[in-house]
């Protein structure tokens, strides 16, 4: 080897226009201004790093002044006609002056003087503005050529005058084509899934893919192969996530912890990984359906394993994951423990419940509904009303068991003939009625049972927070108020006693209040605050007492306190309080806790009109002060 070695991203800078890898949008645009005669006096090369603008610059410049291929692109600054200046080292006013009486001198050869500004959204604001009367009205000899990764530090008055080139990212395709010809040039042996390695850790940029070419093969020698090439640039391989998703998939932790420690020994940053994971996640998802597949920058056998991996996973658990990994790169930037919060992803992961389990439970939910609510429990069924009400009670016997005789005694409710026939149950449909089951021939059926028409089932308070049919109350059987008709008492009591209890409970039912404004809900609040001292926690009821009634909104109560804390106790307890609330004044009210703070101007009275003030507030130590005569010493 030469001791004059030049590395590859010198020795195979282009040369021409059609050497320059993906920006045929440019080079096409500027050969044919060069054919018509039509070049204009400023150009503006935009775009990522490594993508060619400057050696853009250095064509046109070769090409409009015939400058020979011999001389290379490095060299041209040493001609006269060609001046590159660094605008990150040159950026001060005194510069520009420098540049501006070069201008006037024309070219010694050839026909035009091209100057080239790398960077040039590093000049300071003065130094662009006396740079814009030149670059509007420049000799014509003279040609502008800037390059900047960040045109929008540059001054819109010096993108009105420029033709504006904005340049691609190069693909993982063309990169690693243009790394094959390189190295059948250099006799390089390299496998395809080498190529895409060094090619996406390039990211888009031709410049750093021979960077990274160069220190492979000074690794690796002529002869790159996959297991070194990783080892060389410390890159996680694709092998690694697919064990990695693989845990994953298998609820494996044991298998993730370990490789998560393998990984972190062999030295691999663990912000770098989490990239590459989010990158094989979103290869996961397009691989989903097979026809998006051409979307993976990858190898022919890369993408067969992707779509043999994605049949694993839904698309909705890959979203999950996706939406955890890049939440975890947020975070663990700024961490003590990086490693114990990457293990906290994969563990989070693992055990993270799949979208197939989610959607058969929530159909065997769909399907109790549809049911009518009833739930069974071993070999017994249990049915409440889906629609709130306390309706019958119905309990379905064995066929070994008799039916249970009808009792003859009857609410006072079930005494008073309804004014319009009650809706049909649907849950009713398949109990059949008594006069389409005849009785047996030595049973004597009750003719004041046949007459009596059925009452329509009692309904709560139509005033219900939430509408019925949405509910999941009829999971949890609950005791209805009292007995139905022709069930008797689970303790053997008596008729009297069920009438009884029936009539108990609809004395302590609350009559409705009509409540217009917050003023009306006053005269109840005493007996709300009784009933929340009793069944409500010590700490609710202080905090409450110290609440100020505000506003009534529909069923919304606004309360207001003077801390947080009352605030988050009272939406912990949302539920209690709405239904004791019903029981006061026989509606649910949600009450909403407020912070207002009021305005202290303690520090504008007194201490004599503070001690007015606290006498104000404590009765006692007014009724001290008149009693004693007392008196503030100060």
């Amino acid at each position: 080897m030469s001791q004059n070695y030049r590395a590859l991203t010198r020795t195979y800078r282009p040369q021409s226009f059609d050497d320059i890898v993906s920006q045929e949008h440019v080079s096409s645009t500027l050969k044919n201004a060069i054919k018509q005669n039509r070049l204009t006096h400023a150009y503006m090369f935009c775009g990522p790093r490594g993508v060619g603008k400057t050696t853009m610059a250095r064509v046109l410049a070769r090409t409009i002044n015939s400058i020979e291929t011999e001389v290379d692109g490095e060299s041209l600054n040493q001609t006269l006609n060609v001046i590159e200046i660094d605008a990150a080292s040159n950026n001060k006013v005194d510069d520009i002056h420098q540049l501006r009486e070069k201008v006037r001198i024309p070219p010694q050869n050839g026909r035009y003087k091209v100057f080239i500004i790398d960077e040039v959204h590093m000049l300071s604001k003065q130094a662009f503005n006396a740079l814009l009367k030149t670059l509007e009205e420049p000799p014509e000899h003279a040609i502008f050529i800037f390059a900047t990764t960040e045109p929008h530090k540059v001054l819109p008055t010096i993108l009105s005058r420029v033709q504006r080139f904005d340049f691609r990212r190069i693909s993982v395709d063309e990169i690693v084509e243009r790394l094959k010809n390189i190295c059948e040039k250099e006799n390089i042996r390299v496998d395809d899934e080498s190529l895409h390695v060094i090619a996406k850790k390039a990211d888009g940029a031709l410049r750093d893919a021979l960077g990274l070419m160069d220190q492979a093969i000074a690794f690796c020698g002529s002869d790159i192969r996959y297991e070194e090439l990783l080892e060389a640039l410390n890159v996680v391989g694709s092998d690694q996530l697919f064990e990695f998703t693989e845990a994953i998939q298998k609820k494996d932790a044991d298998a993730g912890l370990e490789l998560v420690d393998k990984l972190l020994k062999a030295g691999a940053d663990i912000q770098e990984f989490l990239a590459e994971l989010t990158e094989h996640l979103r290869n996961l998802y397009v691989a989903v359906k097979s026809k998006r597949l051409y979307l993976v920058d990858a190898t022919a056998d890369t993408k067969e394993k992707y779509k043999k991996a994605a049949q694993h996973f839904s698309e909705e658990d890959l979203m999950r994951m996706l939406h955890l990994v890049s939440e975890a790169q947020i975070k663990i930037r700024d961490v003590q423990q990086p490693r114990v919060h990457f293990e906290i992803l994969l563990l989070k992961l693992v055990h993270m419940s799949r979208t197939k389990a989610l959607d058969e439970l929530m159909g065997e939910l769909d399907r109790l509904k549809k049911k009518g609510g009833k739930l069974e429990v071993g070999d017994h069924q249990a049915e409440t009303p889906v629609n709130g009400t306390n309706g019958e009670i119905e309990k379905s016997n064995s066929e070994d068991s008799p039916p249970a005789k009808e009792s003859s005694a009857t609410t006072p409710a079930e005494d008073k003939v309804p004014d319009e026939p009650a809706e049909p149950n649907v849950r009713d449909e398949g109990v059949k009625r008594d006069d389409e089951n005849p009785p047996a021939s030595g049973e004597q059926s009750e003719p004041k049972e046949k007459e009596e028409p059925k009452s329509e089932p009692v309904h709560a308070d139509e005033q219900s927070p939430e509408p019925e049919e949405k509910s999941d109350d009829f999971l949890f059987v609950k005791p209805t108020l009292g007995y139905a008709k022709g069930i008797s008492s689970s303790n053997g009591g008596s008729e009297s006693e069920t009438e009884a209890s029936i009539a108990e409970a609809e004395e302590e039912k609350p009559e409705i209040v009509t409540l217009n404004s917050v003023d009306d809900l006053q005269g109840h609040w005493p007996k709300f605050l009784e009933l929340l001292k009793d069944e409500a926690p010590r700490m609710l009821y202080f905090q409450i007492q110290r609440v100020e009634l505000k506003d009534l909104k529909g069923s919304q109560l606004i309360v207001t306190a003077d801390n947080e804390f009352s605030t988050n106790l009272f939406e912990e307890n949302q539920q209690l309080l709405s239904s004791l609330m019903k029981r006061v004044v026989g509606v649910y009210l949600r009450i909403t806790c407020v912070i207002e703070r009021e305005k202290k101007k303690k520090e504008s009275l007194s201490p004599y009109e503070r001690f007015k003030e606290i006498q104000k507030k404590d009765p006692h130590l007014k009724t001290v002060v008149e009693l004693f005569g007392a008196e503030l010493e100060y």
